[in-house]
C-alpha cells in the first residue's frame, strides 16, 4: 500500500481482473459500438448476464490474445 502522504499520481493502482469497452476500443482499434458489441458476445459465450463483467481471461480466451500483451495496455 502506498504511503498517506504519498502524491495521488506516485500511488499503485492493483491489476485490474476486469475488461471495459474503452479497453477493448484501445486494444482493438474498434469503434465504441463494436467494443460493446464484442464483450456482449464474450458475456453471451460464457453464459453472463448483460451487466455481469467481462474478465481479462474470458476476453483472452474468446480473442485469441496473449494475456500478457493484454494486461500491458490495461496498466
Amino acid at each position: 500500500m502506498s504511503h498517506p502522504n504519498m502524491p495521488i499520481s506516485h500511488k499503485v493502482i492493483p491489476n485490474r481482473i476486469v475488461i471495459s469497452a474503452k479497453d477493448v476500443m484501445n486494444i482493438t482499434g474498434r469503434k465504441e459500438r463494436a467494443a460493446r458489441d464484442l464483450l456482449q458476445r464474450i458475456r453471451e459465450d460464457n453464459g453472463k448476464g448483460a451487466k455481469q463483467f467481462v474478465t481479462v481471461s474470458e476476453f483472452c480466451k474468446y480473442t485469441g490474445l496473449p494475456e500478457n500483451e493484454v494486461k500491458s495496455f490495461l496498466i
